[in-house]
């Protein structure tokens, strides 16, 4: 189990590891044991697990519990199975999609920069083509492109847009950051889950991941997808307007 993304910048401990493994592994039935057990199991103290529920951002180890089992549910929970699946949830994004439509009416000169990597960097310049055919000024940019892309860019910047499937890349959230700073909008396509790209951004469209821990895309998912078909559906809304 690829855990990388959500121990980022934790700086756990083998042993705090091993626990967040074991509860991840066992999370039906980890809150019945509770955290005199979970210590036990794996041969360490309680302090230890109240230690490792601190530094991953949560208050104990129940919070901590609460946050883990959606993200491990989502893993095993069946995925839907075809487009017209989708179209009875796009409702609940219609706040979200109003907000996206008046930055993109507001910018006018300035231009939409798009970031993304991996997987995320395909469905990106997807995106980047598609606004620049409707006449958007964008510009695109991926892990493999230097910062100065982006450093040299950002006065002419009017709103920054990314991809990020956990939500939790390094690269991604720094750009977002950095665009926040300037004073710039930040829109972001991410999983459902709490996470840092989620915090950062003005506009955010949370998006079904079928499975949250599945970091390297191994298997079926339809997250890009529904991400694809959310940004079509946008556009043919604001070619109406």
């Amino acid at each position: 189990m690829d855990l990388s993304k959500i121990i980022q910048g934790k700086k756990l401990s083998e042993t705090e590891e091993a626990i967040l493994r074991y509860i991840i592994a066992n999370i039906d039935t980890v809150l019945d044991q509770g955290v005199r057990t979970v210590a036990k199991e794996n041969y360490t103290s309680p302090a230890t697990v109240m230690r490792l529920s601190k530094k991953m951002g949560y208050n104990g180890f129940i919070d901590l519990y609460y946050h883990l089992e959606p993200m491990v549910r989502g893993s095993k929970a069946p995925m839907k199975q075809s487009y017209e699946s989708y179209i009875g949830d796009l409702e609940k994004y219609q706040t979200e999609i109003e907000q996206f439509l008046t930055l993109l009416n507001t910018i006018k000169d300035k231009n939409i920069f798009i970031y993304a990597t991996g997987f995320s960097g395909i469905i990106g310049e997807y995106i980047y083509k598609k606004l620049l055919v409707n006449g958007k000024r964008t510009l695109f940019a991926s892990g493999t492109d230097s910062v100065g892309v982006l450093e040299n860019n950002v006065e002419i910047a009017g709103l920054f847009l990314t991809i990020t499937k956990s939500g939790e890349t390094r690269q991604v959230v720094e750009k977002m950051k950095y665009f926040k700073e300037q004073g710039i909008p930040v829109v972001t396509f991410t999983n459902e889950t709490d996470n840092s790209a989620a915090r950062l951004a003005d506009v955010v469209f949370p998006i079904m991941d079928g499975d949250t821990l599945d970091d390297r895309n191994i298997k079926g998912n339809y997250f890009f997808d529904q991400v694809l078909f959310l940004f079509e559906t946008i556009m043919k809304e604001y070619q109406q307007n």
